[in-house]
C-alpha cells in the first residue's frame, strides 16, 4: 500500500507551486507577507482548498482573501503546467486561523501561569 496518496502528493506540489509563485512573480500588495499553510485536494483532484496564514486584523485578512480571489485564474494558469494535470482544480481560498488559536491559547497559559503565583505574594 502506498504510504501517501495522489491527492496528498498533488496537494504537496499545488502549495509548493504556489509559494514558489507568491515569492517571485505576484506583486499584489493584498497578499504580501501571507504564508501558504496547507492544500487539501478532493480525492478526485477537482478541488483544491488553500489556507492561507495572515498577519494582521480583519481587515488584512478580508483584503488577502479577496486579493487571492481576484488573482485565481492568474495563479491556476502560472501553476498548471508544473502539475501536468488533465484538468486543473478549483482554487478555494480561505484564511487558517491556527496560528490566531495558537497565540491566544499561548495568552491564556501564560495569564494561568503567572496569576496565582501573584497573588500567593501579596
Amino acid at each position: 500500500m502506498k504510504p501517501y496518496s495522489r491527492a496528498e502528493r498533488i496537494s504537496g506540489e499545488i502549495q509548493y507551486a504556489i509559494t514558489e509563485l507568491l515569492s517571485k512573480k505576484m506583486q499584489d500588495p493584498r497578499i504580501e507577507m501571507v504564508t501558504i499553510s496547507g492544500v487539501n485536494l478532493s480525492s478526485d483532484l477537482r478541488v483544491a482548498d488553500i489556507y492561507i496564514a495572515v498577519f494582521g486584523d480583519k481587515k488584512r485578512i478580508k483584503d488577502a482573501l479577496n486579493g487571492f480571489k481576484k488573482s485565481k485564474g492568474f495563479i491556476k494558469k502560472s501553476i498548471a503546467p508544473k502539475l501536468g494535470l488533465k484538468y486543473m482544480p478549483e482554487l478555494r481560498f480561505f484564511h487558517d486561523d491556527t496560528f490566531d488559536k495558537a497565540a491566544k491559547m499561548d495568552e491564556l497559559i501564560k495569564s494561568a501561569s503567572t496569576g496565582p503565583s501573584d497573588e500567593q505574594d501579596s
